[in-house]
């Protein structure tokens, strides 16, 4: 099967350039992140019946309750976690459409992506596959739980909102490692980064946000 990368239309370069410009205009300073903006082709991550709206800056549906997040909310997370300099190992929680998670493997030696829906997971693989990403390591499970086998992580990237943050995590982060995670109830969301340092974590607000809350389980 023939894979539109460039795009067309409303789902052309031009589009990409002119939504990383937007991301600008909005506070992202990091050029590698709006470089990746324009770069990775986000019409291929959503329905075909949405594809005019892919280069928008606005989340959209992907299926099964979900969500593709606002670009706006990708790059501010992005660069909050690689503030520091690339990363030698990210963990994510939350694949979904496998967007966020091919902009992290920009940045990361590895990426490890977990996802509780496997429907979302398979198709996220299959565009990996075609985009021709190998150092994303994926897995079916819960979320909550992180995944232990590869711990302590430079990074950890939550893309859907519990109500508070999981003590897991906070264990499977490094130290000088960055969480990135939203929390809260529906509509009262914060956008937290948390470092771990030798002697705790420190946590600073970064935002506040809308993300699917999130779920254990796997489905």
């Amino acid at each position: 099967m023939q894979i539109d990368l460039q795009g067309i239309g409303m789902t052309s370069q031009r589009s990409r350039n002119r939504l990383a410009d937007t991301l600008r205009e909005m506070g992202i300073q990091s050029e590698c992140i709006l470089d990746a903006i324009r770069n990775t082709p986000r019409h291929l991550f959503v329905d075909e019946a949405l594809a005019s709206r892919a280069y928008e800056n606005t989340a959209l549906p992907i299926g099964y309750n979900q969500t593709i997040s606002q670009p706006y909310i990708v790059a501010r997370m992005t660069e909050a976690l690689i503030s520091g300099g690339r990363l030698q190992s990210i963990l994510e929680i939350g694949t979904g459409c496998g967007y966020q998670t091919v902009i992290l493997a920009r940045f990361g030696e590895k990426v490890y992506t977990l996802e509780r829906i496997d429907a979302l997971l398979s198709k996220a693989r299959e565009r990996f596959y075609t985009l021709r990403y190998r150092n994303i390591r994926t897995r079916h499970g819960d979320g909550n739980e992180g995944w232990p086998q590869y711990a302590p992580y430079d990074g950890i990237i939550v893309t859907a909102a519990p109500t508070g943050v999981p003590a897991t995590l906070l264990q499977q982060l490094a130290v000088n490692g960055r969480l990135i995670i939203p929390v809260g109830k529906p509509g009262e969301q914060t956008l937290l980064l948390i470092t771990r340092t030798d002697e705790g974590y420190h946590e600073q607000r970064l935002d506040w946000v809308s993300f699917v809350p999130m779920l254990e389980g796997i489905g």
